[in-house]
């Protein structure tokens, strides 16, 4: 048997604590002195006192220890816990910790500055939706507006704010029989024509986003750039890129100031 004072001394672990742990019902001594009120403690008690250390090490904390302590099964379900938060903890911080690599490449003119990706949650929405084979992507520009005179004569109103986007279907780039499909958010659903559907699109709870600014035909450069940073920093593309146009020939009259968002699933996993 050995007093607290030793006890303490050879387990590396204060008086203090000890009492707590008496107070807790934790590690309680294994005999007190009914006149002196010291606490005494057996060899036997080690195992159990370096487990409780061990559990707070990993991040426990003492009433998650009282809870599972005396019941392997219990422990082992919790270690379960705290290993898959850790998990998640590491990747986070190496996610973070590359984004931050990255961002001073930029400033320090290693990579170009200017996109600056973000990821956020792409909404789900009702679209009027029309899937095409365009031969070139000059085509666009003839047939959104076509799209438009079918949407009109379904009656169909434009969700607000605004957000027309297009999905590209092919698994790669290319400059003909491109499988396109235009949408265009819209408040409710309508009767299908031939060529215009109406259908729901799900929400992507987490895209990367740049945004470039100017001509259609410098967009290679936005991709070439976000699809380097997903690899840069370890996401994995779970879906068919977008473009969303917010300003265009519809309002801008130069080419400088039109701006287009391109927006890719991706997940961590």
């Amino acid at each position: 048997m050995y007093q607290i004072g030793l006890f303490s001394k050879m387990n590396r672990v204060t008086t203090k604590t000890l009492r707590h742990y008496d107070a807790l019902g934790l590690l309680k001594p294994d005999h007190v002195d009914e006149f002196t009120g010291y606490r005494y403690y057996s060899g036997r008690q080690i195992p159990r006192l370096n487990m409780i250390i061990a559990l707070k090490q990993m991040g426990f904390n003492l009433s998650e220890i009282q809870m599972v302590i005396d019941d392997p099964l219990r422990v082992d379900f919790l270690l379960d816990l705290k290993q898959n938060e850790l998990n998640d903890k590491i990747h986070k911080a190496n996610s973070q910790l590359l984004k931050v690599i990255n961002y001073r490449q930029r400033l320090r003119g290693e990579k170009t500055m200017k996109y600056n990706p973000i990821i956020k949650t792409l909404p789900g929405v009702i679209v009027a939706s029309m899937r095409i084979k365009a031969q070139s992507y000059g085509e666009f520009f003839y047939v959104i507006p076509e799209m438009g005179k079918e949407m009109g004569k379904a009656g169909a109103v434009c969700a607000s704010p605004m957000y027309c986007f297009n999905i590209y279907h092919d698994n790669e780039y290319k400059e003909s029989d491109i499988d396109v499909e235009i949408c265009e958010a819209v408040v409710d659903y309508c009767k299908d024509s031939e060529k215009v559907k109406y259908k729901k699109i799900d929400q992507v709870d987490r895209a990367v986003c740049i945004v470039h600014k100017g001509s259609y035909d410098l967009l290679r450069e936005a991709y070439t750039f976000i699809y380097q940073w997903i690899k840069d920093n370890k996401y994995k593309i779970i879906g068919q890129p977008r473009e969303s146009y917010i300003d265009g020939i519809w309002n801008q009259e130069y080419k400088e100031n039109w701006v287009t968002e391109i927006q890719i699933p991706i997940t961590t996993e």
